[in-house]
């Protein structure tokens, strides 16, 4: 299944309020985002960028996996959020708590309510490493 995203306009009622839904580890608001905006704009990243991000500025940190710099690297997280592998549930509740932070951030709207609405295998062959 394939993310849905969309340029924010009237975004649907609790959107936008970190505390809503059911997620793996229980309400959203339980989940602590570690995400913090980038320093000075950012587009194509070639290895060198990637490698000098903090690891606050990815959605799995730990993993240094989904860059969070700008609106479309947030699209491009969500569309490969369930293409992740060798991650937990608990780096998944932590990494769609820092995409909807990031895309609040960057004016994108996200319609799934929790990380299980964009899946957790891959439903592609090809799987982000």
């Amino acid at each position: 299944m394939a993310a849905t995203v969309a340029r924010r306009g009237s975004p649907p009622q609790g959107a936008c309020d970190p505390g809503f839904g059911p997620w793996h580890g229980g309400q959203a608001g339980d989940v602590k985002t570690t995400w913090k905006p980038p320093k000075g704009g950012h587009g194509e990243l070639d290895a060198a960028d990637r490698n000098r991000l903090p690891d606050e500025a990815f959605a799995f940190p730990k993993q240094r996996k989904e860059p969070l710099t700008d609106a479309s690297h947030v699209r491009t997280a969500l569309a490969r959020f369930d293409q992740v592998q060798d991650v937990s549930d608990d780096d998944r509740d932590l990494a769609f708590a820092n995409i909807r932070k990031a895309a609040e951030h960057f004016d994108v709207e996200v319609q799934e309510r929790s990380w299980s609405d964009l899946g957790s295998r891959p439903h592609t062959r090809n799987p982000s490493s």
